[in-house]
Parts: C-alpha cells; structure tokens; sequence
C-alpha cells in the first residue's frame, strides 16, 4: 500500500490507525451479532432486557454497548490523538444547536445504522466510523456485521472490503451508465410521497430496497446497484449516517453530492443533512443530478 496524502493530527501514521480501526470494528460486530441473535453479549456488556422485564429492547442495549466500545477504544488507543469524537448517542450532551464543535479533526460514529432492519431481522443494519478534517470527512469505515464485510476508504488511498482474516477485495462498480439502464437502491423503511414521486419520474432502470445507508452504499461499491438518493420529508438524516458511507464512496471514485453539485458538510452546527442528496458510482451522476433536479421542480411547481 502506497503512502497516503491523507495528513492525520499528531503525526499518527494511517496503518497504525488501521490496525487499531480493524479490531475495534470487528469487536463491535461481535457485540451487534450477539444482541441480533439474543444471545449472552461479549467484552461484559449486559444481556439486553425484554420491554416485558422493563427494559427497552435490545437495540438500546446494542446502540449503547457498541457505542461504549468505539469511544472507549478509539480513547485507548490513541490517548493523545487531538481529535474530538461524536456519536449518536452522545450528541444530546455533546451539541448546541447552530454551534460546529471547536475541533480540526472529529470522529463522527454511528454504532447502530439501520436500526429497523436490526429490529426485523433483515441483517441490513452498519456501524459508521467517519473522520472529519474542518467540515469534510475524509476517512470512512462501514461493518456490516451480517455480511462479514469491512468497507474502508480514505481520500488518497483508494477504498477496498476486507473480511475477518484480513482478505481484501476491490471496488467493483457497475458498467450501467444510461439512466434507463441504472439500478437505484432505496429506503426500506424510511420513503414518502415526494420521494416516490421523484423516483417514479426519473426513469431508471430498476429498483431495490435496502436498509441502513452503509448497505446501501455498499451495493454501489458492489456493483449490484448504481446510485442511492435520499430526499429530506418531516426529518433528515444526520451527519452520522452521511459521513463514513460518503468517504467510502469518494475514496473510490464514486461521487456523493447534492443535487446542485454542492459537496455534503459536516460539523456546521446542523447535524440534519438536508435537501435531496445522490450518492452514485460517478459515471453518469451530472446527468441523474439534472434529471433529479428536473424532476423535483415539475412536482413543487405542480403542489
């Protein structure tokens, strides 16, 4: 592996962080597999209680088992790092409102992505690890515990999927590039009205449902879907669920953007990444960004 561009704080080397990246995430998928599977939870993080026993559910024991895990070893094994780290669960404590953290270089986690696909049993759920210099994320990791599958990208590198052992293997986009032809990988769960509305007016190819956002990115970087858009309704999503599947993206030559061009910011002081935003494998993303744009203006000017 060739030298990275990519300069990290403090001098850190990227392969020492990757080897301490490795292990922590497979750590976590251990932890997800057990609470997914109802079974006793490794490292010593509790059995999650049924909402009979007065509990919440296991996703609530998982979210916050991984979510100590990551933060836990991310400050074990870089003590001196001069990085700030940021989870999902700990944005209430953490965030105010319209204010970007005073950090240079910020760790965005999301330890349960695809929380309703944990829930029903699809596998489709990822944890997101993004590192974020000023107000882009510039080095993603997405685990897809059920697929054995570590997906990592890092601007400069390249991005590449390895296994549990160690074994990597490449990005492998699809040769798909007119708009009839592309596959789009949507939302399972979370899809309304503008959104149907937008997808049945743009003339792709197909469609698949999928769920968390690193799965859906990781179908791109498969080569068995082509592009993924998500459009802002009643919510947004958030910068944990942007960050890592974008960089992943990115590093290996896709393209994830809004609409208009404009690349995602993270670290702004609004975590909601609003507007309609394509992720795809690059090839034709001017040209499904024109045709979104298009289409979007012909739905509002019609409502």
């Amino acid at each position: 592996m060739s030298i990275s561009p990519l300069l990290l704080p403090q001098g850190l080397e990227i392969e020492v962080l990757f080897d301490h990246l490795r292990p922590l995430c497979w750590g976590a998928a251990d932890i997800l597999l057990a609470y997914a599977r109802g079974d006793e939870p490794p490292y010593g993080f509790p059995k999650a209680l049924s909402v009979e026993d007065g509990g919440e559910g296991p996703v609530t024991a998982a979210d916050l088992a991984v979510n100590e895990w990551l933060l836990d070893g991310l400050t074990k094994y870089f003590p001196m790092a001069d990085w700030c780290l940021l989870s999902e669960e700990t944005a209430k404590t953490q965030l105010e409102d319209g204010k970007p953290l005073a950090a240079e270089w910020l760790w965005i986690l999301d330890p349960l992505d695809g929380t309703k696909d944990f829930l029903q049993g699809t596998g489709e759920y990822a944890v997101h690890l993004a590192l974020v210099n000023g107000h882009s994320s510039v080095l993603g990791v997405v685990l897809l515990p059920e697929r054995d599958e570590l997906w990592i990208g890092a601007q400069g590198l390249g991005a590449w999927c390895e296994n549990r052992t160690g074994e990597k293997s490449p990005v492998v986009f699809s040769n798909r590039r007119d708009l009839n032809q592309l596959i789009l990988v949507a939302s399972r769960n979370h899809r309304d009205r503008r959104l149907e509305q937008l997808l049945g007016g743009m003339s792709l190819g197909s469609m698949k449902s999928v769920g968390s956002v690193g799965c859906k990115v990781a179908t791109i970087l498969r080569g068995e879907t082509d592009l993924y858009i998500s459009l802002s309704g009643k919510t947004a999503p958030k910068d944990w669920d942007m960050a890592a599947p974008e960089a992943v993206l990115k590093a290996s030559g896709g393209t994830f953007s809004h609409a208009n061009g404009l690349s995602l910011q993270y670290n702004t002081g609004d975590i909601r990444q609003k507007g309609c935003l394509i992720a795809s494998h690059g090839f034709s993303h001017k040209e499904i960004c024109n045709q979104a744009l298009k289409v979007l203006d012909s739905i509002d000017s019609s409502s």
